[in-house]
């Protein structure tokens, strides 16, 4: 199994903490996007719009952070508590998980990247978004939930860890969620458990 990935981006985080999480044997391959290394051809063949991450495990080959999720949780867990078989929870993670892939790109992502990399995004707007996720969706599922899908944690929960837990860092405030705060940290005192690192830790390393 190769996980191809890079340290910056919070979509390949999530495959990289399911696979710490399930105790996986794998081999990482990392993606130098600065280089364009994501735009050649060998890579483009594995992730046809050359993003990360990117999973090949045989003849199986995942180019969807998301869709990693869950064919690690169906395949490595057979006690079934990432992805539970229980139809009412596995269909409250679809809904959290198509959160993580719309309202949380758009808010917190969305202020990381137009923070940290240049991206063509109003920066004010995916601030303003990220506080409306926040208030509507995510402080008051939390408030007398730990978690967002059933009473235990699941793929759910690290598809939305890690752009919510690096949003601060792009001067978006999580004082006001105390709910949310709590959450955070309740996943990453998970065993085995990898937190997302900040954007000053990653590039102090490689600087």
């Amino acid at each position: 199994m190769k996980l191809y990935t890079h340290p910056l981006s919070g979509h390949a985080h999530r495959a990289t903490a399911m696979l710490s999480l399930l105790n996986v044997d794998h081999e990482v391959v990392v993606v130098d996007l600065q280089s364009g290394a994501h735009k050649q051809p060998d890579y483009l063949n594995i992730s046809p719009m050359g993003q990360v991450p990117a999973l090949v495990d045989g003849d199986v080959v995942l180019r969807d952070s998301t869709s990693i999720l869950t064919y690690l949780a169906l395949k490595h867990d057979a006690d079934r508590r990432w992805l539970p078989a229980d139809p009412a929870i596995a269909a409250q993670v679809q809904e959290w998980l198509t959160t993580s892939v719309k309202e949380v790109f758009e808010g917190p992502c969305g202020a990381r990247i137009s923070k940290f990399f240049g991206a063509a995004i109003d920066y004010d707007g995916a601030v303003e978004k990220t506080h409306n996720l926040m208030r509507i969706m995510f402080e008051p599922r939390l408030a007398h939930n730990d978690w967002l899908a059933g009473d235990a944690p699941t793929i759910a929960d690290v598809a939305n860890y890690g752009y919510i837990a690096a949003v601060e860092e792009a001067g978006v405030s999580l004082a006001d969620y105390p709910n949310a705060r709590e959450w955070l940290a309740r996943i990453e005192a998970l065993d085995g458990f990898v937190r997302i690192q900040s954007v000053a830790e990653i590039m102090g390393s490689s600087a």
